[in-house]
């Protein structure tokens, strides 16, 4: 019997067993992967068949060999040196440790590279991750966790967010499934009571038909409602006075998408026929409006401003429009909004200011405002995320109410942010805006976020009752107007702890606005963009905000909601409405706003010879959450008493000599957020 201890053999069977493995771990290794994994670690050459083989070979005769001569050592005394047999066996012994020593160290090299390589492959992949770990403020994995993070990542994650994206996200806008998470701004001090009904409109008599169509357009709601109501205006005339008017204008304010002459016609036509058979559907029958183009209007473009929509037709009726349309409103077009709702750039220009030409109008809500202060609507429908309408409203001189979120159903409205997005009107005056606001608001029963708050009617405020506050911002000519109406003004400040106001902002409305146009972004469609430093970079930003800290985000702003509700212990506050982190903090909150023009002073670096353009003056008068009607009594006070938002702006005549350039010599910062 071969004793397997002898050193001979055991070296020779050692050395075998390395190169060749044993069968039974082989066998195991087909089984499973992770044995196979560990078998290609124990044998280094695996990847190497046939010189594997070849191998296993050559060393199985020379262990066979080896055995035999140990075998027949064991016959002979090893001590007799003189023996042949022993002598054979030493030099034998010699050569083999020499070459046993060098396969042992080939093969711990072979296997000490591989495992290098593998090693180094891993260790690249775990840094490369690491570092895109440190774009998500999360590089305080090790390297053993991120690689399960990924590999978690891959198997779990990629299916369900592709699943998710092929159910919901096909489609950009956010039109379709809507978040089932919604926002309330209700901040819950007062028991809720039963919608309000219609608001009670101050009654216009004697009043006469101008002989000047310009005199018509810069008319308000209520007294032309009281020409049409008397008969001495139809819709019809109406109706031709403002397109003409659109048309006129637009080519200097570049304000006009699409001109929609054929179905207003059709609906001032209505409104007449009604009428004459006695049926007076309010204060907005027969009165010619235009729609902000991301509200969709059957068998008309809903452009949204973008080059890459710009032949879109959505044929749908927006909530917003059925409610006017119900009211006996008469659309005659759809007015410019910067593209996807982002500031005043379009694909067909960049709108204007009316009062000096030579600005833009800022904000995406461009049309609305720009038409309405230019008298080429009595009013038009706006929305904003973030100054949409705070900001065009103050630059174009125009009243505007931006109401509390939820007030006006939004299904039918090309979705920025569901938690943010706001639909509210620019018009002539505070009394305006609340018989629009009368018109749309309302539950829309497709927009989960859409209230029937129990507004009061701000014409019957008794505002004497009022505790009023002004910020160190405020225009002090209203604070003494309001004061001399017997109002109680005090000296105000909004007191939060949050210092993240506008970043949570950016977070909610970057993040939401991707999920409405991931495929535009996966697609390539933000390279034709209007304007590359706007949404593109701030989509492709957004595409690594994590899920957790947006809803950290989320949780910041409940604490900053908190926070102003006790702070807010006025009922109202004057302040001024195009700061930044006032813009932030209102949208976030949801409370109401109203763009109060009080007053003109000279444009910067006007001609030599003088100019007629004009730089507005203007305020906000803000409100707690569903409570637009304290808003809307103070702006009806203050305006009941001034004349600055009865101004008309020097479209058609600028001053003697005062040629505007092209382009423009004054320098306009870039707009950043102001949505």
């Amino acid at each position: 019997m071969v004793d397997v201890r002898n050193p001979f053999y055991s070296t020779a069977y050692r050395i075998q067993l390395r190169l060749c493995g044993n069968k039974q771990g082989a066998s195991s290794s087909r089984k499973n992967k992770n044995v196979a994994n560990m078998s290609r670690d124990t044998c280094p050459a695996l990847h190497f068949a046939g010189t594997r083989f070849f191998v296993c070979v050559i060393f199985s005769l020379l262990a066979a060999t080896v055995g035999s001569y140990a075998a027949l050592s064991q016959f002979h005394s090893l001590s007799d040196t003189s023996s042949p047999c022993n002598k054979m066996v030493r030099a034998f012994r010699k050569f083999w440790e020499m070459l046993s020593q060098k396969v042992l160290i080939h093969s711990s090299n072979v296997k000490s590279s591989k495992n290098s390589s593998e090693c180094s492959e891993k260790a690249m992949h775990a840094s490369q991750l690491k570092c895109t770990f440190e774009l998500l403020d999360s590089n305080f994995f090790n390297e053993r966790k991120v690689l399960e993070i990924a590999k978690g990542a891959t198997e779990f994650n990629l299916p369900i967010i592709r699943a998710n994206r092929k159910l919901v996200a096909s489609e950009n806008g956010g039109l379709h499934n809507p978040s089932v998470l919604t926002f309330n701004p209700d901040w819950g001090t007062e028991q809720e009571q039963e919608a309000s009904k219609i608001f009670n409109y101050p009654s216009i008599s004697s009043i006469q038909k101008p002989e000047n169509e310009e005199d018509i357009a810069f008319m308000s709601i209520l007294e032309l409602g009281a020409l049409i109501r008397t008969k001495q205006v139809t819709s019809e005339e109406l109706a031709r006075i403002f397109l003409k008017r659109l048309k006129r204008y637009n080519p200097a304010l570049e304000a006009v998408v699409t001109y929609t002459d054929e179905l207003a016609y059709q609906q001032a036509k209505e409104a007449d026929e009604l009428l004459a058979q006695g049926k007076y559907l309010g204060p907005l029958h027969g009165i010619p409006y235009g729609l902000k183009d991301i509200i969709a209007v059957p068998q008309y473009k809903t452009t949204w401003g973008s080059t890459t929509f710009k032949n879109q037709v959505l044929n749908t009726e927006a909530w917003v429009y059925k409610r006017l349309k119900s009211a006996g409103a008469v659309l005659v077009a759809k007015l410019v909004s910067g593209s996807l709702a982002y500031d005043d750039i379009w694909f067909g220009g960049r709108t204007r200011n009316p009062w000096n030409i030579e600005e833009f109008s800022t904000g995406s809500s461009a049309g609305p405002a720009a038409c309405t202060s230019a008298g080429m609507v009595p009013f038009a429908i706006g929305s904003e995320t973030a100054g949409s309408m705070t900001y065009p409203g103050a630059r174009c001189g125009v009243t505007a109410l931006r109401p509390t979120f939820g007030t006006v159903g939004r299904t039918g409205v090309m979705s920025i942010s569901e938690s943010l997005d706001k639909l509210g009107p620019f018009c002539r005056s505070a009394a305006d805006c609340t018989i629009v606001l009368d018109a749309i608001r309302g539950k829309d029963p497709d927009d989960l976020s859409s209230r029937d708050f129990p507004f009061a009617d701000p014409f019957s405020v008794d505002i004497t009752k009022l505790t009023v506050g002004y910020l160190e911002d405020a225009e002090m000519e209203v604070v003494q107007v309001l004061a001399e109406k017997g109002i109680k003004m005090v000296p105000f400040k909004l007191n939060y702890t949050v210092d993240s106001v506008q970043g949570i902002l950016n977070f909610t409305m970057d993040v939401d606005m991707l999920a409405h146009f991931d495929e535009w972004q996966r697609s390539g469609k933000d390279d034709v963009y209007e304007a590359q430093d706007q949404w593109p970079v701030e989509l492709r930003r957004s595409r690594i905000i994590t899920a957790v800290d947006y809803i950290q985000a989320q949780r910041a702003r409940g604490k900053l909601i908190r926070e102003v509700k006790e702070s807010f212990i006025v009922d109202a506050f004057i302040g001024n409405v195009t700061d930044w982190e006032k813009v932030c903090l209102g949208n976030l909150v949801g409370l109401p706003v109203i763009v109060v023009p009080a007053g003109f002073k000279n444009i910067s670096n006007p001609p030599p010879s003088g100019s007629r353009r004009r730089t507005t003056i203007t305020t906000g008068i803000y409100a707690p959450p569903k409570h637009d009607h304290i808003a809307l009594a103070l702006a009806i006070a203050y305006q009941s008493v001034t004349d600055h938002h009865k101004q008309r702006p020097p479209i058609d005549n600028l001053g003697p000599n005062d040629i505007i350039p092209d382009p423009p010599t004054v320098t306009i910062p870039p707009r950043i957020l102001h949505l």
